[in-house]
């Protein structure tokens, strides 16, 4: 099958045109599918008609799928599919998944490699995704600060208490099957380009071990003010048929709650089993 990779921007996200990941896929397309993902870090793959299942098929090229732990949230019928809403699901209460950049679910022991998206009903301006590079930020910190952080780690709960927004209460349900909190370097090496990153999440890190609060609150401010620099960003609009597939590895995101919230923003979501996160002195 004839398709083309182009990269949309120097460092972080390439455009696929010409796949069909509905239908089966020859090794060789996705081999080079997932060569291009790990040197992107995010792929948005246009022209994608799904239904669940197919959506759920398309994924797979990429990995394996996770299970979402948050069971009231996941589409019906299919409990691996999790959606994406501007809904209110509490009454009188709003919540916008995702408004400040962080990276999925770092509270699991193994985080998940991928987030993947696809839009079902989108607002007709605004409700861009932003993703940074965290390869690049970890790069082109000062020889300093990577020595101050190399071996660092940080506690990583379901809500921070330093948490810069609040997440949708879990259910009883979900609350049973929550992981124990995650313990992971702040500085991470891929498992596949090798490369180190970043590994940030304001909502998700409680503590960075061996650290006061107040010094740990201030390393975290002074790393994501670093990280999300505009140099280091993709912005993704929005367009249906957008199939896109992001590194959890690689790069933070945030969602844009820049729309009219009258009209309904809605995306299916799944997630691809990862690996505990391999600490810079594991790797050496």
């Amino acid at each position: 099958m004839a398709f083309t990779i182009t990269p949309l921007t120097a460092h972080t996200g390439a455009e696929v045109r010409g796949v069909d990941l509905a239908r089966p896929l020859d090794p060789e397309t996705a081999a080079a599918l997932n060569l291009a993902w790990a040197q992107f870090h995010v792929l948005v793959i246009r022209d994608q008609r799904y239904d669940p299942s197919d959506f759920m098929r398309a994924a797979q090229v990429f990995g394996t799928l996770l299970q979402h732990h948050q069971r009231e949230m996941h589409v019906p019928r299919f409990p691996e599919m999790y959606f994406v809403s501007n809904e209110q699901t509490v009454p009188g209460k709003r919540f916008i998944a995702g408004e400040t950049f962080h990276t999925d679910h770092s509270n699991h022991p193994a985080p998940p490699k991928a987030t993947i998206l696809y839009p079902v009903s989108l607002p007709s301006s605004g409700g861009d995704t932003q993703y940074v590079n965290m390869h690049l930020a970890y790069d082109e910190l000062p020889e300093a600060m990577k020595r101050r952080i190399d071996g660092l780690k940080a506690v990583h709960v379901y809500l921070s208490k330093y948490s810069p927004r609040e997440l949708r209460p879990l259910s009883e349900d979900s609350r049973k099957v929550l992981p124990p909190p995650g313990i992971h370097p702040l500085v991470r090496v891929h498992p596949d380009n090798g490369r180190k990153a970043l590994f940030l999440n304001p909502v998700r890190i409680e503590s960075i071990i061996g650290m006061p609060d107040d010094e740990a609150l201030d390393l975290v401010a002074e790393l994501m003010a670093h990280a999300t620099q505009r140099t280091y960003e993709y912005r993704h609009q929005w367009h249906y048929g957008d199939m896109v597939i992001w590194d959890n590895r690689s790069v933070m995101h945030k969602a844009n709650p820049d729309y009219d919230m009258s009209e309904r923003r809605y995306l299916y979501r799944l997630m691809l089993q990862g690996e505990v996160p391999i600490p810079v002195e594991a790797a050496a």
